[in-house]
């Protein structure tokens, strides 16, 4: 059994805690158990189960600290596991970084567990398969595709009081739709912890128009475009974005936020004043876990607010060494959406470039942001408010920040990869050259 209650999880880890003679001791305990389907050339390739438990052990003698994991819950194997990791704490050298585990902590009850996906069973798996791959085959194309369910729990307590639990459910799928005449493809995610809001026929059908609509792309000029981002596309550089939200980076004058000669951007305006982003673990869309791997509590969090930086985030450490407060680094990312509709975008679009997806990005500067990839999957030439044709795919040099500055209009938002995003219009997006790759 790879779920356990709450009660259950705490007295197997109120036991290993038993056997700790470290200054302080940390236990984590998980488990899942969970299920995918996988499918490539319009046929099933593989399916299966997984259940897993795992209990880790951090033992700290001042700032040594050392790390202990095991699968086996009987009483031998968790005496054995907290004196491997306290014979590892001794050996280790101290972190001058070491922060001691927290105390009691008051945590907000999730929204994270559904068991309409706890109880995904393998016919409904393939049933998933099949409404990919039979509109494939009545449209000519190929479907590759891949479905992953999971139920899980994860657990934590400590030497000085602190105790967490959360249950979570979550289902993830993509599928790429390639023509078989090798010149048109088109591609598709989804997410959820509840499974019911998920449509497998309607996602897939989404990747089999792209695939049909971009066979034979034309070839044109890169160069500056307007252009309309789906959520996906966006959702790439503005996570990488995010990662520069971090108080340490800033301050020690190695990302974006940080100012020429010191100093933080906390409190500018960096971007278009109708952009604004948080993080919320209660939000129903895309709900968390309400703590952190550390046993904070997460709460909503304003990060950029009109435009203007709100906050950035602080690592016990460093918010330590700083004198101020603590501020967790964000479970989820949700930015503020418009009315429109895509195809209200495209309509409003006198002429642009539809973007499905972006990938295979890197980065060229962390100081400005500034990153290159390529499109893929679905890249169409807008004219007078209608796709004309699809194009050759493109490389990129942008930096989400200049693509923020440059916003034209917010569509609806949508989830992606536990995110809300919204489709975005653009104008000015640099395109630097062609890629002939499908």
């Amino acid at each position: 059994m790879a779920i356990y209650t709450e009660e259950e999880a705490r007295k197997i880890m109120e036991k290993a805690l038993s056997f700790s003679t470290a200054d302080a001791c940390e236990i984590n305990l998980e488990g899942s158990e969970s299920g995918n389907i996988r499918y490539a050339r319009n046929s099933v390739s593989t399916s299966g189960h997984r259940s897993n438990q795992t209990l880790v052990v951090q033992s700290n003698f001042g700032k040594r600290m050392g790390t202990a994991t095991i699968d086996e819950f009987d009483d031998e194997s968790l005496k054995r596991v907290v004196a491997r990791s306290e014979e590892l704490a001794k050996l280790s050298p101290e972190n001058p970084e070491f922060m001691g585990p927290l105390g009691p902590q008051s945590y907000d009850e999730s929204l994270t567990f559904f068991n309409t996906t706890a109880g995904i069973t393998p016919d409904y798996r393939a049933e998933v398969a099949n409404s990919s791959i039979q509109p494939a085959v009545e449209k000519d194309v190929t479907a590759a595709g891949f479905l992953n369910d999971s139920s899980g729990f994860s657990a934590m307590i400590n030497s000085n009081g602190l105790f967490a639990y959360n249950k979570s459910t979550s289902v993830e799928f993509t599928v790429t739709m390639r023509t078989n005449d090798g010149t048109g493809s088109g591609w598709v995610t989804r997410d959820f912890n509840d499974i019911s809001k998920f449509n497998a026929l309607e996602a897939s059908n989404v990747a089999i128009d792209k695939a049909v609509m971009s066979r034979e792309a034309k070839a044109i000029e890169p160069g500056k475009y307007t252009v309309i981002l789906e959520p996906a596309a966006a959702s790439d550089l503005l996570g990488r974005m995010g990662s520069a939200l971090n108080a340490r980076s800033a301050d020690e004058g190695r990302n974006f936020m940080s100012k020429e000669g010191g100093g933080t951007k906390l409190g500018e305006k960096i971007v278009d004043e109708r952009v604004s982003i948080w993080s919320d673990p209660l939000n129903p869309d895309v709900p968390t876990s309400t703590w952190n791997g550390a046993g904070q509590p997460l709460k909503k969090m304003n990060w950029i607010e009109n435009g203007v930086v709100k906050n950035l985030a602080y690592s016990r450490f460093w918010a330590k060494e700083k004198g101020v407060d603590p501020v967790p680094f964000p479970s989820n990312f949700i930015m503020q959406g418009g009315d429109a509709s895509l195809e209200d975008l495209i309509k409003g679009t006198k002429k642009g470039i539809l973007v499905t997806r972006l990938w295979y990005i890197r980065s060229v500067d962390p100081q400005t942001l500034l990153y290159t990839g390529l499109t893929r999957d679905g890249t169409f030439y807008i004219e007078n408010g209608q796709i004309k044709y699809p194009v050759k795919n493109f490389r990129f040099n942008e930096s989400p920040i200049i693509m923020l500055n440059n916003l034209e209009t917010l569509g609806k938002q949508v989830r992606v990869d536990g995110n809300l995003i919204p489709y975005m219009k653009i104008r000015d997006f640099t395109f630097t050259s062609l890629s002939d790759a499908v």
